[in-house]
């Protein structure tokens, strides 16, 4: 707006404001001003700024150089503890992206690590059932330890209804499941033919938005799955340690942990005074439930047998054990928190850069032979998912959510 303008204050609602206004306004802009005053004060709008908004060039030709409404100082932003201790070094406004690649880079370091560490057990114990109920089992203790010295923010918070718990039971009993599907494709077959299989999982977001959701998603995004899946045929079927309790392990790991996502995140938005440490914490007591009892079904009776013979090859491996679950627990509380922070297509990214990163550690660490097939399949799958990312985003910049959210569904 051009300087020099007449400003108008609206300190109240009530007739005089109407008339102060009108009266300093030019005269074709005076019933404006009153029509104004008076949906602001049948609250129809919430923000005066709304009535210097209006729809048409016309109007917007009409306002300008005429009327500056001042608007209400901004509110302060709002930081989290975390944010709080990082903004006295960065600022205030770059504390919370500071906090979530912190949050990011956590995650990265502890699943490389713990991605390593299990194959290696694995290596020795091929037992999936039982190295993913110790993963659990150790989150446990976990989560019971630090609740019980007073550190309560950073396992369960605090107790939970009969109503939070059937929303939080849902993604916990898809992610004891992804995770036990998971780690049986991780005994299986090469880490990195694992994570190669799991960049499908936009393609699982693209069918579970439409059957749950009924959000379909537009033919160019669709289009880029085509080199996921491209790529990632190319690689299993070149893949030197393919077999197909890997193959379809990490489908159902696909599957399972999409379920997850997007029901972690309806918990986190719907439960109130329970942040994602606290989410993730009661997660991993429900999959303890789950993971425990299969466990001893599928593996109980060879167990200390296997063990015996696991701890006489390598003295340290309950140690072993026990790192792993403390790093797998670790991990995904990481996870949890970076998912609570960025919206689910950002996650997706973040996923998507983490498993470039774990196939190239293990592929040095292991030192495992890839085939020239199975390395162009991995590329492509990768650069697929890629352009599925970045289709979306163009999408959504040029469709926007709509402000008011969309109804729960079941």
């Amino acid at each position: 707006m051009a300087q020099g303008v007449a400003k108008m204050q609206m300190p109240s609602l009530a007739t005089p404001v109407q008339r102060r206004c009108s009266a300093r306004l030019a005269p074709s802009l005076r019933p404006i001003a009153k029509q104004g005053c008076s949906v602001l004060r049948a609250g129809l709008v919430s923000s005066p700024l709304q009535l210097v908004r209006p729809s048409g060039a016309r109007g917007r030709q009409a306002l300008r150089g005429k009327c500056v409404v001042k608007a209400t100082a901004a509110a302060p932003l709002e930081l989290d503890p975390f944010e709080k201790a990082v903004s006295k070094v960065v600022g205030v406004k770059a504390a919370p992206s500071v906090v979530t690649l912190s949050f990011v880079t956590m995650w990265y370091g502890l699943n490389v690590a713990f991605n390593l560490l299990n194959k290696t057990i694995f290596n020795y114990f091929p037992f999936p059932y039982t190295v993913s109920a110790v993963h659990v089992v150790v989150g446990l203790a976990y989560c019971s330890l630090t609740y019980l010295i007073g550190a309560k923010k950073a396992s369960f918070g605090r107790a939970i209804t009969k109503n939070e718990f059937s929303q939080i039971f849902g993604p916990a009993a898809m992610h004891a499941v992804g995770h036990i599907a998971a780690n049986l494709s991780f005994a299986a077959v090469a880490i990195s033919l694992t994570h190669t299989v799991k960049t499908l999982e936009p393609a699982f977001n693209v069918a579970l938005s439409k059957i749950f959701l009924g959000v379909g998603t537009p033919l160019p995004v669709v289009s880029t799955l085509i080199p996921i899946m491209l790529g990632v045929a190319l690689a299993s079927a070149s893949d030197l340690t393919f077999n197909w309790t890997g193959f379809i392990s990490a489908m159902v790991s696909n599957l399972t942990f999409g379920f997850r996502a997007v029901w972690s995140k309806k918990a986190m938005s719907n439960i109130k005074d329970l942040d994602s440490t606290a989410i993730y914490a009661y997660t991993t007591l429900i999959s303890v439930l789950i993971c425990v009892p299969a466990a001893l079904i599928f593996e109980g009776p060879k167990l200390q047998a296997a063990s015996a013979k696991a701890l006489e090859a390598h003295p340290d491996f309950y140690f072993s054990l026990f790192l792993v679950g403390l790093l797998y627990h670790l991990y995904n509380q990481f996870a949890f928190n970076t998912l609570s922070r960025v919206s689910p297509v950002s996650h997706g990214v973040c996923n998507v850069v983490k498993r470039v990163v774990i196939i190239g550690t293990s592929v040095l660490f292991f030192g495992t032979t890839l085939t020239m097939k199975t390395k162009l399949g991995t590329g492509i799958a990768l650069l697929g998912t890629y352009m599925y990312t970045e289709a979306t985003k163009k999408y959504k910049a040029a469709h926007p959510a709509p402000t008011t959210p969309p109804p729960a569904t079941a």
